[in-house]
């Protein structure tokens, strides 16, 4: 079964700074039917303007992961923690047992575009901590990277959770494949141009669920970037 969240359809608030999309329920968007999925609990779209960003504000018992379009962010927290995340990095951290952190766009001028995802932890009270790591173009394209895992293979980003990122950019016409084992699902977010996902034509923006699915086809029907969600 395939569920579409369709991008018009998500929770929307213009900030003047800030321009972000929630997928879930999130701070004053509250959708009862849209709670997460699976351990998957915060898909936000985020665009913030030159200079601006969030100041240091908590987090706890959340496995919270940062995914750049377009810009660079800024990031600092209480672990020690502090870096520039631009498109091709990917970042995560450990909220665990408590932080603060701060988010900022790294330009004074130009837009950034980013998602944000935040992934329930399988226990609480963890240690907090932070990690990114780059992902060059070619480990990407035309194929699914997985980019952070529960057990860092591949030389993937860890987090304590059994979910796998997977993110790929495509050709048009190109096409990847995931065979889903049995008891599986799986979260499909489209972040740039247009794809079919067994057959089913989703865009930019656009989200899709998968229960009691085998295996799933996204194909490209134009330039795109995908960030596909295997979940337990």
């Amino acid at each position: 079964m395939i569920q579409i969240r369709k991008a018009s359809e998500r929770g929307h608030f213009d900030h003047g700074w800030l321009n972000t999309n929630h997928t879930f329920s999130f701070a004053s968007y509250y959708d009862p039917k849209q709670m997460g999925f699976r351990s998957l609990r915060v898909i936000n779209e985020d665009w913030i303007e030159g200079g601006q960003g969030f100041g240091m504000h908590p987090h706890k018992d959340m496995e919270i992961i940062t995914y750049v379009l377009e810009g660079a962010i800024a990031h600092k927290d209480t672990t020690g923690g502090e870096g520039i995340l631009r498109p091709g990095e990917v970042q995560t951290m450990t909220a665990g047992k408590g932080l603060f952190h701060s988010e900022f766009n790294a330009s004074d001028k130009e837009t950034l575009h980013l998602y944000q995802i935040w992934i329930m932890p399988e226990k609480s009270g963890l240690t907090p901590g932070y990690d990114q790591k780059e992902f060059p173009a070619a480990e990407r394209e035309g194929q699914l990277r997985p980019v952070v895992t529960r057990d860092g293979r591949n030389g993937s980003l860890k987090i304590n959770q059994d979910a796998t990122l997977y993110a790929s950019t495509l050709k048009p016409g190109e096409e990847v494949k995931l065979d889903l084992a049995p008891g599986r699902y799986a979260w499909l977010q489209v972040a740039r141009g247009k794809v079919a996902l067994n057959g089913q034509a989703l865009a930019a923006g656009d989200g899709a669920a998968l229960s009691n699915e085998q295996a799933l086809a996204i194909r490209a029907e134009s330039a795109a970037e995908v960030l596909l969600f295997d979940l337990a």
